[in-house]
């Protein structure tokens, strides 16, 4: 006799009612015994309690952390971009927060807390639950929390009462959006708004995003200032300069250009130092320390010739990388598995691929290549020594190795472009 399959549970449609928050309680409470419920959860919270599992996070056990120094404290306060826009978080977070009976958190990349100012009851309660500078509020510490989502998801989030994965936390509601360093899109920070259960309000998250994003906008702004700095600092040097050179700041990102064209920004090496150093996309380069940034000037003619020897290497799923052999030594890149993809199609063809064999190799549909034409591009700004184009291709005179895996199938695993489908086919075949 033939069963029905068992629906899924369907989403609450208001997850911050009153009702609404007994349903999220119970689908907790069945999702903990391993049941299913009738109704479950948002699925941004949902996604959070299976990492929270996974994790091995106690439901029962309380938020306490281990704390961190002042001194350390005091280290990274001076260490994170979003330390310079604390006053606009102040003005703009901490004094609604206090009005509402609730307190504003700032940590950093970590889920470390910062900072926290607000309304000094809820202060003096948010210690009971841990929530004070030092502590530790990523998921795998706490479960599911605002500030421990937002900080895996990369995405603003709201977690309201029974929505918690720690018991303890049942009582609380909290809002939490990132903060990115505009220049070069990595994550600094959370800032949450956290408060009694009671205190809740749905606009609480908007609120919350716009701050952040004012804080990113004060930031790029801030950056603009030290271009505009640096720029001054470079004008009279470039002028007194022959050939092509250029002058950027620590990120990369250019003041001023003499005898090239402009560039969007320069691939750095992480490990930046004054002297000879080989750069993906202009060769051998002259390095000098500014006030704020470097001076990179161009080697035109060096007679040590561009970099000979390109390794592939696709052994490994999580460690997909391409190995450069240069002048001046050996430089690495960590790859995302499409741009493996595409080196991989250009290795096994040599000879060089048009956009659209390019798109049939990737996506089995030539006539995407808008999308492989801005890959290209993207892989290009790294790798630009050793590929070249019409057709895309390495260059004739580098050496192309691909290391693969131990065994065909673990080729590029979870990818469905028929090259390497293909690739994984024949092999195994053999």
């Amino acid at each position: 006799m033939e069963t029905s399959p068992v629906a899924a549970p369907r989403p609450v449609a208001d997850p911050y009612s009153a009702a609404t928050t007994r349903l999220v309680h119970r689908a907790r409470e069945a999702r903990l015994a391993g049941e299913r419920a009738a109704a479950g959860p948002r699925a941004e919270i949902d996604a959070s309690w299976n990492r929270a599992l996974r994790s091995g996070v106690d439901p029962e056990q309380s938020t306490e952390s281990r704390l961190l120094a002042t001194e350390e404290i005091e280290h990274r306060r001076r260490s994170t971009p979003i330390g310079g826009v604390m006053p606009l978080l102040r003005d703009g977070l901490a004094v609604i927060a206090d009005a509402t009976r609730q307190i504003m958190v700032v940590t950093d990349d970590e889920g470390r807390v910062l900072w926290r100012q607000g309304h000094p009851a809820v202060m003096h309660r948010a210690k009971d639950i841990c929530l004070e500078e030092g502590a530790a509020w990523s998921e795998s510490a706490t479960g599911t929390n605002a500030i421990g989502t937002a900080l895996a998801t990369r995405a603003p989030v709201q977690v309201h009462s029974a929505e918690h994965f720690v018991r303890v936390l049942h009582t609380w509601t909290c809002a939490a959006a990132p903060v990115r360093d505009p220049r070069d899109g990595r994550l600094v920070g959370i800032v949450d708004v956290s408060g009694p259960a009671s205190a809740f309000h749905p606009t609480t998250l908007a609120l919350v995003g716009s701050v952040a994003a004012l804080a990113e906008s004060e930031l790029r702004n801030r950056h603009l200032v030290a271009i505009e700095r640096l720029r001054s600092v470079a004008a009279p040097i470039l002028c007194r300069l022959g050939g092509r050179a250029l002058v950027v700041d620590t990120h990369g990102w250019p003041a001023a250009v003499s005898g090239m064209p402009p560039v969007d920004r320069l691939p750095l090496p992480r490990s930046m130092r004054p002297g000879q150093v080989w750069l993906a996309s202009l060769g051998m380069c002259r390095v000098e320390p500014l006030p704020g940034g470097w001076l990179v000037r161009v080697a035109d003619g060096s007679p040590d010739g561009p970099p000979r020897r390109v390794v592939l290497d696709l052994s490994r799923e999580r460690g997909l990388a391409v190995h450069v052999t240069g002048p001046v030594g050996t430089w690495s890149r960590r790859l995302s598995p499409r741009h493996a993809e595409l080196l991989y199609a250009l290795a096994l063809h040599r000879e060089g691929r048009t956009a659209a064999e390019l798109a049939q190799d990737l996506f089995g549909d030539p006539t995407r290549t808008v999308t492989v034409r801005a890959e290209i591009s993207r892989v290009r700004r790294h790798l630009a020594e050793v590929l070249a184009h019409r057709p895309y291709r390495f260059d004739e005179e580098v050496e192309v190795e691909v290391v693969h895996p131990d065994q065909p199938a673990d080729l590029l695993p979870r990818s469905t472009a028929p090259v390497v489908v293909g690739a994984r086919a024949s092999a195994g075949a053999v």
